[in-house]
This record gives C-alpha cells, structure tokens and sequence, in this order.
C-alpha cells in the first residue's frame, strides 16, 4: 500500500492549479518589486494557461546577469545559508529551511526515513547536490553519512561501521561501492538507493534489484530543485508539487501538445529564489493519465536528451530561435532543418510544414534568417517527426 508524503500528493487537480496559480502571481510580485526586475508582462498572467505570455529566461541569460550584478543578478533571494558554485561559472542559492529543495518527498517515495542511515556520495564542495539531499534527508528524519566521492575502500568501511541502509549519489557509484565491498569481503546492508546526475540504464537497475536493492532516480537541478520523481509504482516521473512545468518546442516559450517531445521549462515556487519560466535545456514529455501508485500530478517521461540542438552548417551556426524565427517569418506552423553531407560538403535542407506556402519564398526566408542557402521542401501537416528536434544532424564523422 502506497503512502503518501503529505496531502499535496493526491489532491484533485483544480485544487492543485488554484493553489500553484496563487504561489505564481506571488512569484510574480516579488520579481516585479525587485530592483532590478527583467520581467514584463506579468500583469497579463491571470492563470497557469498565461505563463508563455511571459519570456523564457535562459541560464545564459542568468550567467550575463550575475556578472553583472554578482552574486545572484538581481533576482530577489532571501533566506539563504549557502552560496554555491556551478560550471559556467553560475551561482546557485541554498537555504537551511525545512525541505528547502523539496527533496524529502523523493526520498520518502524510495523508502527511506527515520530508520535509514543514508550514505550521501554527492558532492559537498561548492556544487549543491550533497547538501541538497542532507537537506531533503533531513526533513524525512533519516540520519546521514556525508560521504562524498572517492576512497572507495573508506565508503565501504564506513558504510559497514555505520549501519548504511540506504544510498544517495550517482547511479553507477554505488555500484563501485558494492563490486569494491564484494572484492574486501564486507557484507552492506544497503537497501534503497535515491540516484540523480546520471542515466539510470536498466541494466544497472535491474543489477540493483538482483542484489535486493530498489533503485529510484529524480530529476533535479542545482538552480530549481525537485523537478520530478520516480515512485514505487507506476512508469514515468511525478512533478514535485512545488514547481510548474510546460514543454515547450525547443528555442521557443510555445507549448507543444500532451505527449510530444520538447523542451522543460520549470517555474519554481520557493519564494526564496524565484525563478520563473527557467529553460532547463532538457528535453522530456508529458505522460497521459495519472499514476497507479496514486499521486494526482502530471508525469513526464524523464530526460530524454539536451534541447540546445545549435549545429554548424557550411561553417555556420544554426540555432533553435533561429528556426522558431523562420517559422513566425514564413506563417509555417513547423519547419525542420537537417544537416547531411555530399561527400566532403556540408548540404542544408528545411522541410516546412503549413498551408498555403511558396517556395520560392521560404528560400527567401531561410537565406535572410539562417544566413545558408538550403533546400525548401514543404510537406503535409502531420508529416514532420513529434520528437522534440527543430535541427537535425545526420552527418558522420567515420573515416
């Protein structure tokens, strides 16, 4: 029997947008009274339906920004006890607050709690991901074992000596921990596992399960938090209750319907660090129904590659706005560029989809937008792949 981390789980889903649209327009508030405020157009957000009226906000955009005006660009924080450091170099807030990255439902959802000792092999040094799951671990009651990574042979000790039941990092350590204590001789009575920052292949999963260990993974990100979740029960990734997700075509704010690959565009409810319509530069989908383990919020379909397809053709860079700007140029409603080779020479084509279009002016269109000559070729509504890809590359490399 399934049970819950509290009553957000299984609310109905009108109770669920009427609480996230009062936490947005809330968002919306403090960004706007901040003083420096880039958003416009918050006026015009009534519901969750109006979001795209507002723009996207890349983490390049934020990275310009916190050069600018260090360490956070502006955005208003409060609250806060850490400042982290990621590649790029970006700057992440982190607050001691009960649950502050919403971890603690994830790792109820993989059983642990105030019974476990959790070896935690994330990193503890500038980047957020150790400190984000103490904090979640925190909140669920279960005693800690900051590990971090390396000294394989010390995890192994220490994990014996302090009774681990359970684990925290990157899905393939953990295997490194378990294959090192089989070679020492040391039996663990590891459990449950709570992966992220990695691909969890079903091998390895199903590696997990052989041992008697059940292996879930989240979506999360130093910037938003909780994203999604894996549960008991049921395929797919549940969102977090505390953050508002749209998949979007990728180089563009425009959703894309149910099902359809896109990209994941995350606006988050902590009002310590509000971060509103934040491009993750992750594609996923969202999955029909509600799951079988009996949480009410949509599910998506998990990481399903990057959404930044930017490729160089004949020596010049060809991004995803770029498409979405061609297709508003032309009243094409989808176009596809691809990428090939006719021996030792890049080729261009752009496939439009649409009603009522000349060719001779969409070659018009992409030589002004994309900056190439390509070939035009305009193809039935429907005809084009649902996968999520504006840009594709066929080219190989093999010699």
């Amino acid at each position: 029997m399934t049970t819950f981390y509290d009553d957000l789980e299984t609310r109905t889903a009108q109770a669920r947008e009427a609480a996230q649209t009062a936490a947005l327009r809330e968002q919306i508030k403090r960004v706007e009274a901040a003083e420096r405020s880039c958003l416009a157009g918050g006026d015009q957000v009534k519901t969750l339906d109006d979001l795209p009226r507002l723009s996207v906000l890349r983490k390049s955009q934020l990275v310009v920004w916190q050069a600018e005006d260090p360490p956070f660009g502006g955005i208003p924080v409060q609250n806060i006890s850490h400042i982290f450091q990621s590649p790029g170099p970006i700057y992440e807030p982190g607050g001691n607050g009960h649950d502050w990255w919403r971890f603690a439902r994830f790792l109820h959802a993989c059983g642990i709690g105030k019974d476990d000792v959790i070896q935690n092999c994330f990193g503890y040094h500038l980047t957020p991901a150790g400190t984000m799951f103490e904090n979640g671990a925190r909140a669920v009651g279960a005693t800690v074992l900051p590990a971090g990574t390396g000294q394989t042979e010390l995890q192994v000790q220490a994990a014996k000596a302090a009774g681990v039941t359970a684990y925290a990092g990157t899905p393939d350590y953990l295997k490194v921990i378990l294959e090192k204590a089989d070679e020492m001789g040391v039996a663990l009575g590891i459990t449950k596992a709570a992966v992220s920052g990695g691909a969890l292949f079903p091998s390895l999963r199903d590696w997990y399960a052989a041992r008697g260990i059940t292996c879930l993974q989240c979506y999360a990100t130093a910037d938003l938090g909780m994203i999604a979740y894996e549960t008991m029960v049921g395929e797919g990734m549940i969102l977090d209750e505390g953050v508002i997700v749209e998949i979007v075509t990728p180089g563009t704010g425009e959703p894309v319907p149910p099902g359809e690959v896109g990209e994941v565009i995350v606006t988050s409810l902590n009002p310590d660090y509000p971060l509103i319509r934040f491009a993750t530069g992750d594609m996923s989908a969202v999955m029909e129904g509600e799951s079988p383990c009996g949480r009410t919020n949509t599910r998506i379909k998990g990481w399903m590659g990057r959404a930044d397809q930017t490729t160089k053709i004949k020596g010049m860079f060809v991004r995803p706005e770029q498409v979405a700007a061609l297709v508003a140029k032309t009243g094409a409603a989808r176009a596809r560029v691809i990428a090939d080779r006719d021996g030792e020479t890049d080729t261009m084509a752009v496939s439009f989809e649409g009603e009522n279009l000349d060719a001779a002016t969409l070659a018009g269109a992409v030589k002004d937008v994309l900056k190439l000559k390509g070939e035009v070729a305009i193809v039935a509504p429907g005809t084009l792949p649902r996968d999520g890809l504006v840009i594709e590359d066929r080219r190989t490399y093999e010699t």
